[in-house]
Parts: structure tokens; sequence; C-alpha cells
């Protein structure tokens, strides 16, 4: 079937409004979850300002109210499990919401969770001026628990929405919305700190989010059956390309033994867990490099500690357009392409981290190596990523939530790592922390390279006999193709 005739059903076909939503959510969960890298720098005292690295817990106003951008003594451990507190929550939700966007669709899943961590980030600034720093963990845990549903439930939305030939594009500019959540809140949140106390960097962000929630609960659905303005001809593209246009609501209870001896989801499993801690590494811990080791200012912080998100957003959809092209031209199979963008989105990123270790103070080389090194790791959602969608479209929720809640240890692990290797914030002491990252990251890529798969799992369609899917087949198929005709 071409596919291009498909596009003329409509000015914007409904999966593509669908996923540009899916990636809007993502972003304004970035821009709440990325916000407090950058504006702990102005949260807490400087270290050149403080007696000892290693103070301890102050809670009372240094000035006058935090309300106000007052400065706290949270020495670099405490602070690593302030960053790393939101994954403590965001692990525990996944299965749950995982099993709620299975049950009722993935609509009012995502979009209460992302309205939930939106409530919590507001109250961060009252928070902590009330309870300091036990408040702010408190309060990042109730937003990872909020969130946690997010990519379970946005994987059960895109599987009743995204076919198989599109899933490499339309996952990547989806799951991609990582990258631009975190360059604009880095960006954005630099400019708003240069000018205005840290509170109003929580208030501003929380406000975008609320406008994107009314916007998807009017019209986002859970599926094309269920879309009122969907048309005839995509509604039937839709059907012979994912082979249904309804959530499976029979669906036999979830095949937790199955995904758990798994060898392609146990490969996915123990490469998602390292991405992660070496994604997280950098994107909770690069701003405090940028300040307190290569002094730069918070407006300059902002700026190039978002620069690398643009680039990898982009490497991203490039990589999704090309990985999309090389199997329905038949060059590559699904395997093969996944392996292939698993392998670079790793390889070169290390690389490249470890040069940025030995660039010293040399804020272009450094900025340099760091922006190559995420732009690369760009190449990980036409690998990694979208091979949860390939194993099985039907417990693809399952899947992600067991995939993603595994892998939210390293959030949790990798700041506070960071901060028991950084106690005095260093050259030598983050070298350290580069060298580590760029030895795990090859233990990835050998893993993913020799045991990865993309074949869908023969437990996936277990409700389903041969013999009914034949009989429905043949006659259906003629239909569509009828009206696409």
């Amino acid at each position: 079937m071409d596919n291009s005739d498909d596009s003329k059903c409509s000015a914007l076909p409904q999966r593509v409004i669908i996923s540009f939503l899916g990636f809007l959510s993502i972003v304004v969960s970035f821009l709440m979850r990325g916000c407090l890298s950058i504006a702990i720098t102005e949260m807490v005292v400087p270290m050149n300002s403080t007696a000892s690295s290693n103070e301890s817990i102050n809670t009372a106003p240094m000035e006058s109210s935090s309300m106000d951008g007052t400065r706290y003594n949270w020495s670099q451990e405490q602070q690593g499990y302030i960053l790393s507190s939101f994954f403590y929550g965001y692990l525990i939700t996944h299965i749950p919401g995982a099993l709620l966007a299975q049950k009722f669709g993935g609509k009012w899943t995502l979009g209460l969770g992302v309205l939930g961590t939106t409530i919590c980030n507001a109250a961060t600034p009252i928070g902590v001026w009330y309870g300091g720093y036990v408040a702010l963990i408190i309060l990042r845990v109730m937003m990872g628990l909020f969130n946690g549903s997010m990519y379970p439930a946005l994987s059960v939305l895109l599987a009743c929405w995204v076919p198989e030939k599109e899933r490499g594009k339309l996952a990547a500019f989806v799951l991609g919305g990582a990258q631009i959540g975190f360059l604009i809140s880095f960006y954005v949140s630099g400019l708003i700190l240069s000018h205005f106390p840290w509170p109003v960097v929580f208030y501003f962000w929380s406000g975008v989010a609320a406008i994107w929630f009314i916007l998807f609960a009017l019209i986002c659905y859970n599926d094309p059956e269920s879309h009122p303005f969907i048309s005839k001809k995509e509604l039937a593209y839709l059907e012979l390309e994912i082979g249904q246009l309804k959530r499976h609501n029979n669906l036999p209870s979830t095949p937790w033994k199955e995904i758990f001896t798994s060898v392609p989801i146990l490969v996915l499993i123990i490469a998602q867990v390292i991405n992660d801690y070496v994604f997280y590494v950098l994107a909770s811990d690069l701003p405090k490099y940028m300040k307190e080791v290569l002094k730069f200012s918070v407006a300059d912080i902002g700026f190039y500690s978002s620069m690398p998100y643009l680039l990898m957003w982009i490497v991203s959809l490039v990589a999704g357009f090309i990985s999309d092209h090389l199997i329905s031209g038949g060059y590559v199979t699904v395997t093969q392409a996944r392996k292939f963008f698993g392998a670079l989105s790793s390889v070169f990123p290390s690389a490249c981290t470890l040069a940025a270790s030995y660039a010293e103070y040399n804020k272009t080389y450094v900025v340099l190596w760091l922006t190559l090194c995420f732009g690369f790791q760009g190449c990980y959602y036409a690998g990694l990523r979208v091979n949860i969608l390939d194993l099985s479209p039907n417990y693809s929720g399952p899947i992600m939530a067991v995939i993603n809640g595994i892998a939210s240890f390293s959030g949790m692990a990798a700041p506070t790592f960071v901060g028991m290797m950084i106690p005095d914030s260093t050259l030598e002491q983050w070298r350290l922390v580069f060298i580590v990252s760029f030895g795990i990251s090859m233990v990835r890529t050998i893993i993913y390279t020799v045991w990865a798969s993309a074949e869908i799992q023969p437990w996936n369609d277990r409700n389903k006999s041969p013999e009914s899917k034949n009989l429905t087949g043949n006659t259906d198929d003629c239909m569509i193709k009828e009206i696409l005709e």
C-alpha cells in the first residue's frame, strides 16, 4: 500500500495530532523535572561562601525567606539526595500506571499523572519555605509518584495509534520530547534566574503544564475508534497496518512470567539501566559542573547546558527517519536497525564524555565534547527506546513499566553517586565521574549488540487463535483496501 495516499485523507492525520500531544506531555514533564537542576545552583550558598562542603543541614533562612530567593547551606551529598529523590517515587508507580492504562486507556492515566506533577512542582517554593530540605525531598518524591505512569501510559497510547512503518520517526519524535523539555527548561530557567528569584521558575513551568493539560483533555482520545473527527480513510489505514482500531479490553492477565524471562526484554533492561545512569549523570549534574568547575554565570549555564539537548533532539529525529527508511526499503531488518542505532548511541557519546574529562578548564572544548556526547545519544530513540514497542504491542504498557521502572534506579543512583564522588567538586573528582560513565557505556554496547531483538514475542497474541485471525483477516483486508483505493 502506498502510504502517501493516506496522507491526503486530511490536512493533518489524527495520529500525528495524538503524537504531538504525547510529545508535549513529555516536554512539560521534563520542563518541571529539569528546572530544579538549574534552580538549585541559586538555591544553595556558593561553596566558597560556606565553611565546609559537608556542612550539616540548614533549613533556616539565610536572608529573609525562601519566597524571596533565599539560599541554603546544603552540602554536595545533600544536593545529590535532592536531585535523586524524584526517582524514589517515579519507580513505584510504573507498573500500577501501566495496569491502569491497559484497563482504562492511556489518556487519563497520562493526563492526571502530569497534572499531579504540576501541582507538586508549583508547591515547591512554599514547601521549601516551611519545611526546607526535607520538604523539598518529599515534594520531589511525590512528583515522581505522579510522573511514573507517564511512559507506560504513553506506550499504550502510541501502540493504538502508530503503525510499525511509522514507529521509528513518530516514536522518536514523541519520546524525544525529553530533550526539548530539558533544552527549554535549562535555557529559559537560566534566563528567569538571572532576573528573578528562584521560586519564579517553579511557578512559571507549572503554569505552562496546566495549559497543556487543558488542551490534552479536550482533544486527545484513547484509540482511533473512539475519535469523533478521524477520517474513514485514516481509520482504514490504521486497521490494515495495526490490525485493530480499539484497545484490547479482553486481553488475558499480563504475562509477567514471560516478560521477566524474555531474553530481549532482559537485555533491554540492562541496556536501559546503563544508558539512564550515563544520561542522568549529565542531565542532573551538568549545571553544577559548569558552575563549580568551569565558573559559568547562571545565564551561561542555562544556555550551554541546553545546547546539547537541541542537538540530541535533532539527531533523534534524523535517526528515526533513517531507521524507517532502511527498514521499509528492505536494506536491514528491524533488529539490525535497532542494534545499529543502539550501538551508535553508546560508543560515540562515551568517547566524547572521556574527551571532555581531559579538556580540563577549556570551556570551549568541554562544551563541544559534552554537546556531541548528548547529540549522538539521540540515536538511542531509534534503537533501545522504540525497541520496547517492537516486542509486544499489546503489552507495551507493562513492558515499558518494567523497563523504565527498573531503569529509574539509575536516576536515583546517578546524582547520589556523583555527590559522593565530588565532595570538593574538583576537576580530578569530576574526571573520575566521566571515566566511570565511559566504562559502563561500553558494557552496554556489547550486551545490546549481541543479544537484542526486535521480533514480536510469541505471547503477544496469546488470546487469539490462528484460525480466528485468518478467518477475519481476509474479509476485513478486502474491505479496507476498497476504502483506501
